[in-house]
């Protein structure tokens, strides 16, 4: 089960404040401006920067595409 679209929609990134896509295959919301995955665990989103993942280049350009 993934987590509500609605929710996606006013999520925003805890360092920036920006909007975050959401990665059903990865199960992680992904901020491009700060190159970082928060992870989403029993479809709760985890906005910890702490437990942020940074992306790698590629996949920062395979997100903006």
């Amino acid at each position: 089960m993934a987590i509500n679209v609605a929710l996606t929609e006013i999520l925003a990134c805890p360092i920036c404040k920006g909007k975050l896509k959401y990665d059903q295959a990865g199960q992680r919301l992904i901020c491009l401006a700060d190159a970082l995955a928060y992870p989403v665990r029993n479809n709760i989103p985890v906005l910890i920067a702490d437990e942020a993942a940074q992306l790698s280049s590629d996949e920062v350009k395979k997100w903006r595409s």
